[in-house]
C-alpha cells in the first residue's frame, strides 16, 4: 500500500529583498510550529517514511529540515511541488491583490496577473502530474512531501476525480505544519486502484500552542 502525506510548511514571512517581493523563509512562529510537529513524530514514530520530499521554496525546505531528523532521512528538494506560481515579485502585496479582484470570477482559472507565470489550470496540471509522478517512483512505500496549501488543494481534485477547471475554490483552511494523509488501497480484482482520504488538516501538535 502507498501511502501519501502531505504537510504545509510553517508560518513565514514574505517581503521584499533586493527589489523584488519572494519568500523570506519561517518566522519565530513558523519554526517553533514546524520544531512541534518534529517532537510529535519523534515520540510517536506514526510516519514511517521512506523518502522525504519538499518544495525548493525557502519556508517548505526550511520545515522539511527541521523534520529531518525525526524521520531519520535527508530531505530530497523538488520543484514541481512548488506552490502556484502566479507572480514573479514584481507586484506588492497589494498590488497583486488588486489585479486579482479586477478579475472577472468565470476569468480566474485562465488569466495570468503577471505575465510568464502560470495560470491557475496551469499550476493544477503541474502539480498533479508531480504527484502522479512521486507515488509512481515510490509505488508501494510511505511518502512524505513537504509543500504548500495549493498542493494540499490540487491533491482533493486529483484524487477525488474532480475538475479543478472551474476554480471553484473550497473555503478551506490548510492549516501552517498540517498534516494530509492519503492512502493507495489495494483494489478488488477488476476494479482500479482508489486513494482514501484517511486524514485531513492534523494539528494535534498545535493545540496547546499560543
Amino acid at each position: 500500500m502507498t501511502h501519501l502525506y502531505l504537510i504545509r510548511h510553517g508560518d513565514f514571512t514574505f517581503g521584499l529583498k533586493d527589489g523584488r517581493y519572494q519568500d523570506l523563509g519561517l518566522t519565530p512562529l513558523g519554526v517553533a510550529q514546524a520544531e512541534r510537529l518534529r517532537d510529535r513524530l519523534a515520540a510517536t514514530s506514526e510516519i514511517p517514511a521512506d523518502v522525504l520530499i519538499a518544495s525548493t521554496l525557502p519556508r517548505a525546505r526550511q520545515t522539511a529540515e527541521i523534520l529531518a531528523p525525526a524521520l531519520h532521512l535527508p530531505v530530497v528538494l523538488d520543484a514541481e511541488v512548488e506552490e502556484w506560481r502566479n507572480e514573479d515579485g514584481s507586484l506588492s502585496p497589494d498590488e497583486f491583490m488588486k489585479r486579482v479582484m479586477a478579475t472577472p470570477a468565470d476569468q480566474m482559472p485562465f488569466f495570468r496577473w503577471v505575465p510568464g507565470c502560470e495560470n491557475w489550470l496551469e499550476f493544477s496540471i503541474r502539480a498533479s502530474s508531480a504527484l502522479h509522478r512521486i507515488v509512481q517512483e515510490h509505488e508501494g512505500k510511505c511518502i512524505v512531501i513537504v509543500c504548500h496549501g495549493g498542493i494540499i488543494e490540487v491533491s482533493l481534485f486529483l484524487f477525488f476525480g474532480l475538475s479543478g477547471a472551474p476554480l471553484q475554490r473550497l473555503n478551506l483552511d490548510h492549516g501552517y505544519t498540517s498534516i494530509t494523509h492519503w492512502q493507495n488501497v489495494a483494489p478488488p480484482p477488476g476494479f482500479l486502484s482508489d486513494w482514501q482520504l484517511e486524514r485531513y488538516n492534523d494539528r494535534q501538535h498545535l493545540s496547546e500552542a499560543t
